[in-house]
């Protein structure tokens, strides 16, 4: 396994299983320590910079809250055009010159590979939080965490990525990061939004057992966890193609009528209408629980990158 301290979080490509599990046990640990003492101070002296380019409650938010839960500082912007950025400076400018006041970077941008950028330029530690429609690793992390958290493990469950899987950053993120376990992947989106083909072959060369369709209530009945993802309008370069498959999924009680009892329903947030309210209070909804599964996951991160724990 790879040293923490000093390690830049960019892709969950860069993690192999023993490390993702290492990540998770953290997080538990740190969960513990957190309700048992309820503050810790392992990041007393540490300040994290973020930096949005784009637009975040949850990821930004969270990333926030853990740094101080952890008794550290925060600093940085929440949007590019209050910073020099809108002046005209490069990303490798803007990195160089943060890093000066900073002990660990955290980075949400529009275009795919700023983040690796970024941890090539920076001199500390680097975190991506979502680079275009690339990666989302520490949403990966808490989501694994969450699945680990209500059924005691992720071996021997049968998983639905449901929703954009074309542009969703989550679901390349999660659907990598599944492949280290013996799962079932179910993958349901309309034809336009269907999973790369390099990552499918991916997971199939690897042993997972993948199934693709359109029709979730042909399948609905089989799955443990349902992930559900919206239809993103930002990512599409044609709005007439957005229009063509928005509200393709609607997830709501009659739906759910043909689900296990046992079945979990999770979203990445923020939702628009994929999932109905009235879901929110069913025994199967978990995607308010998932959000904070986000704070003691990125405390594990930002702690062991920082070197302040082991």
């Amino acid at each position: 396994m790879q040293g923490w301290k000093g390690r830049d979080v960019v892709s969950i490509r860069d993690f192999s299983k023993e490390d993702i599990e290492y990540v998770l046990n953290t997080a538990e640990r740190l969960e513990r320590e957190l309700k048992e003492k309820g503050s810790l101070e392992y990041a007393k002296g540490k300040i994290l910079a973020t930096l949005f380019f784009e637009p975040s409650t949850r990821t930004r938010l969270s990333f926030e809250s853990a740094m101080h839960r952890l008794g550290g500082s925060v600093i940085g912007f929440a949007e590019a055009s209050t910073s020099s950025v809108k002046k005209g400076e490069s990303l490798r400018d803007t990195i160089k010159t943060v890093e000066q006041y900073s002990d660990v970077i955290v980075i949400r941008h529009p275009k795919e590979g700023a983040a690796r950028l970024a941890a090539e330029v920076a001199e500390i530690p680097v975190i991506n939080a979502g680079d275009g429609s690339n990666q989302h690793p520490t949403q990966t992390l808490l989501d694994l965490y969450t699945i680990k958290r209500e059924f005691g493990k992720i071996d021997g469950l049968k998983i639905a990525l449901l929703g954009d899987l074309k542009y969703g950053r989550t679901v390349h993120s999660l659907s990598e990061a599944l492949s280290h376990y013996d799962v079932e992947l179910y993958l349901i989106s309309p034809g336009l939004l269907r999973m790369p083909r390099h990552i499918v072959e991916e997971l199939k060369e690897k042993g997972v057992k993948v199934y693709e369709t359109s029709d979730l209530e042909s399948v609905i009945g089989e799955l443990d966890v349902l992930y559900v993802t919206r239809i993103q309008k930002e990512r599409f370069p044609d709005e007439q193609e957005y229009l063509k498959v928005k509200g393709s999924y609607v997830i709501d009680l009659e739906i759910l009528k043909k689900a296990k009892e046992t079945l979990k329903i999770m979203h990445p947030l923020p939702r628009v209408d994929e999932i109905h309210p009235s879901v929110d209070s069913t025994k199967h909804a978990i995607y308010f629980r998932q959000v904070f599964s986000g704070i003691p996951v990125r405390m594990a991160l930002l702690a062991l990158t920082l070197g302040v724990i082991e």
